[in-house]
């Protein structure tokens, strides 16, 4: 997992920690020695297997199940930080879900979900942060975005809408944050390869392919890079980077 990046006792939440990118983000912070609470909604089994192997590393982990669209269970899991560490360090925003569907034939109640999950962990929980975090060495909030915030996916509607607004929500939240020493930002990528066949629903082999090949880096983005990049602006070297939404994609998005 490579330099700890001097994260050695911080305490994080990561939203979404317990498979795919999440547990990716959590194995890159616990390997730096971070306290690391994984927040998951649904996979029991995903997430005891995602504790088993945090279990390994030079941190700890501790799973809590709740669903952070709602203000009471936002509060649990940082007050399970607190309770524990005294303090919450960084909290990434990572949970998601895909339901693919037309921009004109949407499910309406499919998209508001989609934003409500997307929007109310860091709308709801912002004051939560800045109480919970020590302004004298810091904090981190992240948010995982992608490249369908600023471009058209066909089927990837619901997803888009909700990262183009959480986008905008790290900036103004950015602006207000960052005078009590809390650094927002957001970071972006394209399509994972997550080691196994896509099934998203929205990228078939012949097209996962192309995407591979066209990346000037020579291959699709894999959950460690994207963990690499959270992991960096977490450093306290990164504690002057305020608002930016960061593209990590081997530079795919580069090409017309």
């Amino acid at each position: 997992m490579g330099s700890s990046l001097g994260l050695g006792g911080k305490v994080a939440i990561i939203t979404g920690g317990s498979r795919g990118l999440g547990r990716a983000i959590a194995e890159k912070l616990c390997a730096g020695g971070c306290h690391v609470i994984v927040n998951y909604a649904n996979s029991d089994r995903d997430a005891q297997d995602t504790l088993n192997y945090l279990a390994r590393l030079s941190g700890s982990a501790t799973l809590v199940k709740a669903d952070v669209r709602e203000l009471p269970a936002l509060e649990a899991v940082v007050n399970k930080a607190i309770d524990m560490h005294g303090r919450l360090d960084i909290f990434i925003h990572n949970a998601a879900t895909l339901q693919p569907m037309s921009a004109c034939a949407p499910d309406t109640a499919a998209v508001y979900r989609e934003q409500e999950l997307a929007l109310n962990p860091l709308l709801l929980g912002a004051g939560i942060f800045a109480k919970a975090m020590n302004e004298e060495s810091g904090g981190r909030v992240i948010a995982i975005s992608s490249n369908g915030a600023g471009h058209v996916i066909p089927g990837y509607l619901s997803v888009g809408v909700a990262k183009a607004a959480l986008e905008s929500l790290v900036r103004y939240l950015a602006a207000e944050l960052a005078g009590k020493g809390i650094a927002v930002n957001a970071i972006s990528t394209a399509l994972l390869d997550k080691g196994g066949p896509n099934t998203s629903g929205l990228a078939g082999p012949a097209i996962t392919a192309m995407l591979a090949a066209r990346t000037p880096a020579g291959r699709l983005s894999a959950p460690a890079d994207v963990a690499d990049a959270v992991a960096l602006l977490c450093a306290p070297e990164a504690a002057w980077i305020h608002g930016q939404v960061i593209t990590v994609d081997g530079g795919l998005g580069l090409l017309a």
